[in-house]
C-alpha cells in the first residue's frame, strides 16, 4: 500500500515539473502577448502612452486624449527620446521641432494627420502698451521688407537647403530688452555652441535693434516663461507660443508671426496599414 502511494505521488509531481517545463516554452501560458500597437490618427491615440513638453499645446491637445498616459518631459528631444525607445507610443509636438526630431531619428515618423494650426506671437506684460505697439510695427516691417523672409530661409526653408544669414553691425546702446525662451525647440531656438540661435532669435534681435536697445536672452523651462515674464525677470516671450485664450488672462500677445500645426509622431513599425 505504501509502496503504491509512492508511485502515485511521484508520477504526480513528474506531471507537474513536465507542466512547468511545457510554460516555459515560447510565450508563458497565463501570461498576456504584447499587443502590438498600431495608429493611424488622433482617433487611435485613445488610452495610449503619449510623450509631450510640458506647458506647450501638445501637452494641452494630450490631455484632452480619453484615458492617454501623459509623460511630461522640459525638453521636446527627451519626448523623442521616450518614443524611441518603446517607452511612449506617440508624441504630440509642433511640427517644425517634430521634424528636426524625426530627421535625427531616422526609426520615426509624422503622421499625415494634423491637428488644427495654430498662431504663434510674442508675449508681453499685461498693459505694456507701448512695448507691443513697438513690436507689432517691427514684425510688420521686417515682413514687407524682406527680412521674415530671410530668416525662413535661414531656418525653415521650403527647398530644405538653408540660406546663410547676412552679417549683422555690432551695436552697442545704453539699455536692454530681454527675451525669455526655452532654447529646446529647434528650429525656432535652439544651442548651438555656447550660443542660442534661430528663427526666433533674430525677430528679437530686430525688435531689439528698432527700440536701440541691447538684446539679452533668459533660457529656461517653457512653462516658467509666464510666471518669469509676471514677475518681471524677463520683458518679452519668444518662444513659439502658441495664442490660447488661457494665456491670454495672464498676458498680452502681440500680432501673429508665424502659423504652426501640432502633428503626431509615431515609430514606423507603429503605422497603422
Amino acid at each position: 500500500m505504501k509502496k503504491s502511494m509512492v508511485v502515485v505521488i511521484a508520477v504526480l509531481m513528474l506531471a507537474l515539473l513536465l507542466a512547468g517545463c511545457k510554460q516555459t516554452e515560447g510565450t508563458d501560458e497565463g501570461q498576456q502577448t504584447p499587443e502590438k500597437v498600431t495608429i493611424g490618427g488622433v482617433e487611435d491615440l485613445e488610452g495610449r502612452k503619449i510623450a509631450v513638453q510640458e506647458g506647450t499645446t501638445g501637452d494641452i491637445l494630450a490631455t484632452d486624449i480619453k484615458d492617454a498616459k501623459i509623460s511630461r518631459f522640459k525638453k521636446a528631444v527627451d519626448a523623442g527620446i521616450e518614443l524611441k525607445n518603446g517607452k511612449a507610443d506617440a508624441v504630440i509636438l509642433d511640427e517644425q521641432p517634430a521634424k528636426k526630431i524625426v530627421e535625427n531619428n531616422p526609426e520615426l515618423m509624422i503622421l499625415k494627420e494634423n491637428f488644427v494650426k495654430e498662431d504663434y506671437a510674442i508675449g508681453v506684460r499685461k498693459g505694456e502698451t507701448e512695448l507691443l505697439d513697438s513690436i507689432n510695427k517691427t514684425l510688420e516691417r521686417i515682413k514687407e521688407d524682406g527680412t521674415f523672409q530671410t530668416f525662413l530661409d535661414a531656418y525653415i526653408p521650403e527647398t530644405g537647403e538653408r540660406k546663410a544669414l547676412p552679417e549683422r553691425t555690432a551695436t552697442n546702446y545704453d539699455e536692454t530688452i530681454v527675451m525669455g525662451t526655452n532654447a529646446e525647440f529647434e528650429p525656432f531656438e535652439y544651442i548651438e555652441g555656447d550660443q542660442i540661435v534661430g528663427f526666433d532669435v533674430e525677430v528679437a534681435k530686430e525688435i531689439a535693434a528698432d527700440l536701440k536697445q541691447n538684446l539679452k536672452i533668459e533660457n529656461m523651462n517653457f512653462d516658467s516663461l509666464i510666471n518669469a515674464l509676471g514677475s518681471g525677470k524677463i520683458d518679452m516671450i519668444i518662444a513659439g507660443m502658441t495664442v490660447t485664450e488661457e494665456r491670454k488672462q495672464s498676458i498680452d500677445f502681440s500680432e501673429p508671426y508665424y502659423t504652426s500645426t501640432q502633428v503626431i509622431i509615431i515609430r514606423k513599425e507603429s503605422l497603422k496599414q
